[in-house]
């Protein structure tokens, strides 16, 4: 039987260095069955790609077959043992990953988020505060990442873990590296003193074990001042089976938090500036009627796909989308593509606000135990962002391109300068 290969090289970062690659994606979802990608020098055996919305849910929801834990989430292979050095939550399958989430579930309910707008949107002025201050000087220009994208997620995640506000640059800066630990261009092995081999830590990263030195020693000043309702204090009073989380497994858990916490709204909210200068009527719409924002919100994170992929690692000899797949093969999710899967979304390369919720986007991934655990979270900092843009009216150029984080896993923006518009009557 003749299998389908991928159009183009899903593990080279080069393929996302514009964004998500529309066409090669369209034609992999036209296949019948599913496509492979061969055997890589670098990232190891070769891999099946799911690329079509009822595909991507049916292994999102079926942990059994699909499995987090047996092999790796990510497309390189890894060791054994470096499983369970790197193992956090996001790696693990119920009944194991059920009893973590358990421990901050709570904190990210609907209910518990809203609690948390006013803190949200305090920081949404302060970061629009200092644009308008640079827009207005003398050079006119800022870099939108660094300044709102970068801050407000980060800022967010780390109040509600308990991390000082002095600490927020040194993790945003960790929270880069870890990105760039899955790209082309890693850092020196031996960056931030790391002495501890690469394969062992998440995303082949010395910052991973820099953020790991850093959670250690917050734990143990927390330790020595107990109390709290943060997210720390929750993880250090944990007991799984009638005992506490180790050292290690609660600076997985730390990292994991800080980096998922930060780096998905932080790809949306850099990604909606494209979004404002490609769709100024959309904009405009909501402008007029704000009970569209949280359609707006979702729409962004749908377009934008800030995780690329997810990978699973099937346990049984199985079958999908008339393909046969075998127990240890590699199956990546791809929601960047699910995400314009013409199947699921109507005109999917348009961006609107009148999607029905019934067939909603997979950027959180497809449903079941490992749908994102601050979906909430994330809807509300993009809401009250646009939100905050449309009462400022603010009209943003943009100058030059935008610099793509060089990654196959995160559709981040590194870089992105803007300028201040001319006027309502100019795109946003």
């Amino acid at each position: 039987m003749s299998v389908a290969l991928s159009p183009i090289d899903l593990n080279d970062p080069a393929a996302f260095a514009h964004g998500v690659p529309h066409e090669a994606f369209a034609q992999m979802r036209r296949t019948s069955g599913l496509t492979w990608t061969p055997d890589h020098a670098t990232a190891g055996r070769g891999f099946w790609s799911v690329t079509r919305h009822e595909d991507l849910v049916t292994v999102s929801r079926d942990t059994s077959t699909y499995s987090s834990e047996v092999g790796h989430i990510q497309i390189y292979d890894i060791d054994p043992d470096a499983l369970d050095a790197r193992a956090s939550m996001i790696d693990l399958d119920p009944p194991m990953h059920t009893r973590l989430r358990r421990i901050v579930s709570s904190a990210f309910t609907p209910r518990h988020v809203e609690g948390y707008r006013a803190a949200v949107r305090a920081r949404v002025r302060a970061a629009l505060d200092n644009v308008e201050r640079r827009l207005d000087g003398p050079d006119g220009t800022v870099d939108w990442v660094a300044t709102v994208a970068a801050p407000i997620p980060i800022g967010v995640i780390c109040d509600l873990m308990g991390v000082p506000e002095e600490d927020h640059g040194s993790l945003v800066e960790l929270s880069d590296h870890l990105v760039a630990g899955t790209s082309s261009a890693p850092l020196p092995p031996d960056a931030y003193g790391n002495t501890t081999d690469l394969r062992l830590l998440p995303f082949n990263s010395p910052a991973a074990s820099a953020m790991s030195t850093y959670a250690s020693a917050l734990a143990a000043r927390r330790r020595s001042e107990p109390g709290g309702d943060d997210l720390v204090a929750k993880l250090l009073e944990a007991e799984i089976d009638g005992e506490r989380l180790s050292e290690e497994e609660f600076a997985n858990f730390f990292r994991l938090m800080i980096f998922a916490g930060n780096e998905t709204t932080r790809s949306s909210m850099a990604h909606l500036v494209l979004h404002l200068r490609d769709f100024p009527d959309v904009f405009a719409a909501v402008r007029e009627d704000r009970t569209l924002l949280p359609a707006l919100a979702d729409e962004v994170i749908r377009y934008s796909s800030p995780i690329l992929y997810f990978r699973r690692t099937v346990t049984e000899d199985t079958e999908l989308a008339g393909t046969r797949l075998a127990a240890g093969d590699k199956i990546v999710m791809w929601y960047s593509a699910a995400n314009f899967d013409e199947a699921a979304h109507a005109a999917p390369l348009e961006f609107r606000v009148d999607r029905p919720a019934s067939q909603p986007h997979v950027a959180f991934g497809g449903g079941g135990a490992h749908f994102c655990l601050g979906a909430s979270l994330a809807r509300l900092e993009l809401v009250e962002l646009i939100d905050e843009i449309l009462d400022r009216d603010l009209t943003l150029d943009i100058e030059g391109d935008a610099v793509f984080v060089d990654s196959n896993f995160v559709n981040g923006i590194e870089l992105l300068t803007v300028a201040r518009g001319a006027g309502p009557e100019k795109k946003l």
